[in-house]
């Protein structure tokens, strides 16, 4: 037999629990609408919210744009300083050039002076190297037949404010040609004392480094052979024209028993300077009174 039990009634909310609840809304709403410093308060607490998120999303973009900013300007004062590095770089080789091109003015104004002095018909040259086979020891410069270069014309040069024998051509080529130079073992140039006019034979040593050697000469010039004299060619034989500079004394050799004596020479050219020559035309020498070979 099944006894059934009655439901337990369901607990209705307390009619005053409603009553408090609907009256603490309706305070509220006055409370809301009739005092406006707690609508500013809240507003302002919204806008110093929002004010501070914008602040700080404007600080991380701008320290993005300065970054990237910087690098940019970085990159630019980069090129820059290259570029101006190289500009320096630029003037200072023009200004080496111009330099050089002062001094190379000056060497040639100097040049032309002395090739206005010359008494001799002569051919301007420019030293443009040496025989590459070394036969003669010989310096190679830039005028050859083409410009009425022959054998055997004597070469010249100004140097130190005086003129200077260098040699004579042994070779014209169409448009270069050789020259034989004073200090080689094969050169032989009639010459004579400035002062004393005692003569000799100046012969080359084979190097511009070693003094040119001057034989044959009177044992009796002893007595009036200094150191430094002056040696200057005689013109005899024709090939060289007279009194242009050789050397000075540098030393002077002679024995009781030697009926001649021999003087060392430095050469009045410094060859390691050289540049300039002019080569002097041998069709000229009558005209001038400088003796010929006969």
């Amino acid at each position: 037999m099944r006894i059934k039990v009655a439901p337990k009634p369901k607990k209705r909310p307390n009619r005053d629990t409603y009553i408090f609840i609907a009256l603490g809304l309706i305070s509220f709403s006055v409370l809301l609408v009739s005092t406006r410093s707690f609508v500013i308060d809240f507003k302002d607490i919204g806008l110093s919210t929002f004010s501070g998120i914008r602040g700080g999303i404007h600080g991380v973009s701008s320290f993005f744009s300065q970054t990237v900013l910087s690098i940019r300007e970085l990159a630019s004062l980069r090129r820059e300083y290259a570029e101006l590095t190289d500009r320096i770089t630029r003037y200072e080789q023009l200004e080496r050039n111009a330099a050089e091109i002062r001094q190379e003015n000056n060497r040639l104004r100097e040049q032309l002076g002395f090739s206005e002095t010359l008494i001799y018909r002569h051919i301007p040259a420019e030293l443009i190297g040496r025989d590459p086979d070394n036969l003669f020891s010989a310096l190679v410069i830039n005028k050859g037949k083409y410009h009425n270069i022959a054998n055997n014309m004597p070469v010249i040069a100004f140097q130190n404010g005086i003129q200077a024998l260098v040699g004579k051509i042994v070779q014209a080529g169409q448009f270069e040609s050789l020259v034989m130079p004073l200090y080689d073992t094969s050169s032989y140039i009639s010459s004579r004392f400035s002062e004393s006019r005692y003569e000799g034979i100046v012969e080359g040593q084979g190097s511009a480094d070693l003094p040119l050697i001057m034989r044959f000469i009177r044992k009796r010039a002893r007595d009036e052979i200094n150191f430094g004299d002056l040696i200057t060619s005689s013109g005899i034989g024709g090939v060289f024209p007279p009194g242009i500079t050789v050397g000075r004394v540098s030393k002077i050799h002679y024995q009781e028993y030697e009926t001649s004596m021999e003087v060392e020479l430095e050469p009045a050219i410094d060859f390691s300077r050289l540049e300039y020559v002019f080569v002097i035309e041998v069709e000229k020498q009558h005209e001038i009174g400088w003796e010929g070979d006969g």
